[in-house]
């Protein structure tokens, strides 16, 4: 009687395991987007320390630490002592073009291993070329509902690459770490750090530039989740 219950249980592990597999792997590429979506709503504002390390050719920076403050779906603030080179893209710009399936279309490309995770890889391609992004790109993992890498291509911008590492916040789909690789001659250089960064792209010719790639890693945490910030809040300089 043990011997048969035993077999049953295993049984019935095996076929829902086996069923949740298929569910995941028949999923459509709006049905995956969707679960990240709401996966990332559930944070609605939050506050995050943060370490920044610039690896970029013309700058040179020390790490600095800043104070990041976001409320979906688009409001953004950085609060830093000194000069914080950080693309906001990587925080808002796949909140505003989840929001709203009717603004693109998207199809599963395929499936590429990220470490030791199956991921899935969607195309997003906005209907209006009113937006700024041109092509998005995201790698799925399809059963934590995380993007583990995302690339956008942008008209304000370039390409930009973000890759994602998870930690305790995972359940919001907010990261422990993320590494932006960046197309340095089309990347947004601050006003002020502009002079010098021109006088040290003169040594280089076009050919030069347009090789170089740059990294910025950012370190994520402390995380304050949904205690509230005001809309003014972001207003304030």
């Amino acid at each position: 009687m043990k011997v048969h219950l035993f077999k049953s249980v295993v049984a019935s592990v095996i076929f829902l395991f086996t069923f949740t597999s298929l569910m995941s792997q028949n999923e459509t590429g709006n049905q995956l987007l969707n679960k990240v979506y709401w996966k990332i709503q559930k944070a609605n504002d939050y506050s995050v320390s943060a370490n920044i390390k610039v690896d970029m050719p013309f700058i040179k920076m020390l790490p600095i630490d800043v104070k990041i403050y976001f409320k979906q779906k688009d409001k953004f603030k950085v609060e830093s002592k000194s000069i914080a080179l950080i693309p906001r893209q990587g925080f808002d710009q796949l909140s505003k073009m989840l929001s709203d399936t009717n603004q693109f279309t998207c199809m599963i490309q395929g499936l590429e291993m990220i470490g030791a995770t199956s991921t899935k890889i969607i195309n997003v391609i906005p209907l209006s070329d009113t937006t700024d992004v041109i092509l998005g790109k995201l790698w799925i993992d399809p059963l934590e509902s995380l993007v583990l890498k995302l690339q956008l291509t942008t008209k304000s911008s370039g390409t930009i690459i973000t890759e994602y590492e998870y930690g305790t916040k995972k359940a919001y789909g907010l990261p422990d770490l993320m590494v932006f690789t960046i197309d340095v001659k089309k990347f947004k250089i601050p006003k002020i750090m502009g002079a010098e960064v021109n006088k040290e792209k003169k040594d280089l010719d076009n050919k030069q530039q347009e090789k170089k790639k740059g990294k910025i890693v950012v370190k994520l945490g402390n995380y304050q989740i949904n205690k509230g910030i005001a809309d003014t809040f972001f207003l304030n300089k």
